[in-house]
């Protein structure tokens, strides 16, 4: 039986990451019988918001390493190194009292650390971040971090990415690349989308990367033509009190919290659309297409052209033309039978990323990195 070795900071948020790991700790748990672990440092009393396989190990540090921004100046450093110290025994400790056969991080913070205690135990990388977006500014301190992080993942067995516009990317600079996408909780009600519904979705945590404010800014130029339909924004943030801030119900706009029961959120829409600024991959994508919903999204690296195609199952808008995205927009409310027709595209499109899709191409990167090629998968019964 593998042992599996996850690294993430927290399973503490409604978050795509979060959704995306207790996913595929889940599946390796009961369809593959893997002895699944997960090692946290900041869980703390936070619930894991998605249900977790009883099978799954999970094991929280307690360092709270975002407790040192409570303090500013040296404080704050000092806060900060302990904490690391800390982080670092603790996480040695653990690492060998579990011994596993693969190790897998999603945090380039943590890959220095692995590449020392790993021996001859594979490391995979998941970018779960687009290469692109590592250390961007350009300051002497983010230059030094991105070539400390570059150096380490040479010493990876495998870096995963979540597209072929990051992968093309990370070649660049290393060959061990592989494109896996994201498995997606596709919908499995049998109920689907009429396109009957005056309701547009948005579902999204309000933050600078999917600019909510520019799906505000867009669908105030289309209620003005369509003055029957709604906007509904599901997502929480930091940018929730600009929201609050505006007369969203002259606009036909209603702000949820997020929600468990989306699915149902996206049946009673007609369409979705994503206005991120950019998207390593982009779940509420394919869940929103496996409901019957086109999409209409901006053109940012790199997830939306990698799972929309344009014209058929959605549109896909130059990122930054909010009269072309409002255009769209119009498009699809004044057509429902193009709706539909788009709609039941992406019926069949989301079908990519189903698990039973996605996982068996990392059973078989296990397999490969372990020497296991041609080992059977144990059937278990989910719990």
């Amino acid at each position: 039986m593998l042992k599996i070795l996850y690294i993430y900071r927290a399973l503490a948020i409604w978050g795509g990451i979060e959704r995306v790991l207790v996913d595929k700790m889940n599946y390796l748990a009961s369809n593959e019988g893997y002895d699944v672990y997960m090692v946290t440092a900041n869980q703390g009393n936070h619930i894991v918001p998605y249900p977790l396989d009883p099978r799954v190990h999970l094991t929280d540090l307690g360092v709270q390493t975002h407790h040192m921004y409570r303090y500013r100046g040296l404080k704050r450093l000092l806060t900060a190194w302990r904490k690391h110290c800390l982080y670092r025994k603790l996480f040695t400790e653990t690492f060998h009292r579990i011994n596993p056969d693969i190790v897998i991080c999603t945090m380039a913070d943590d890959v220095g650390l692995l590449v020392r205690l790993k021996g001859n135990t594979p490391l995979i990388v998941e970018c779960h971040n687009s290469r692109l977006r590592l250390y961007t500014s350009r300051s002497v301190a983010n230059t030094v971090r991105r070539w400390y992080l570059y150096r380490q993942l040479r010493r990876a067995q495998a870096i995963v990415a979540l597209t072929e516009g990051d992968a093309a990317d990370w070649r660049r600079t290393f060959s061990q690349v592989r494109i896996i996408p994201n498995i997606v909780q596709l919908n499995t009600t049998g109920r689907y989308s009429d396109h009957t519904s005056r309701r547009v979705i948005f579902v999204g945590r309000f933050n600078a990367q999917k600019r909510v404010m520019e799906a505000v800014r867009i669908w105030q130029m289309v209620v003005s033509r369509y003055p029957d339909w709604h906007l509904d924004i599901y997502g929480e943030g930091s940018e929730g009190e600009l929201l609050s801030a505006l007369p969203l119900a002259d606009y036909n706009i209603e702000v949820h919290k997020p929600t468990i029961a989306i699915t149902d959120r996206y049946i009673d829409s007609a369409f979705l659309i994503m206005t991120s600024s950019f998207e390593p991959f982009g779940l509420v994508l394919p869940e929103a297409m496996s409901c019957g919903l086109p999409i209409v999204a901006y053109d940012v690296p790199y997830g939306p052209r990698s799972i929309i195609t344009d014209g058929t199952d959605g549109f896909i808008v130059s990122d930054g033309d909010a009269q072309a995205f409002a255009e769209r927009m119009c498009t699809l409310m004044s057509d429902p039978g193009l709706c539909s027709q788009m709609g039941r595209a992406a019926i069949s499109s989301a079908q990519r990323f189903a698990a039973s899709a996605i996982m068996p191409q990392w059973v078989q990167l296990f397999d490969e990195l372990t020497g296991q090629g041609g080992r059977e998968s144990v059937a278990h019964t989910p719990q």
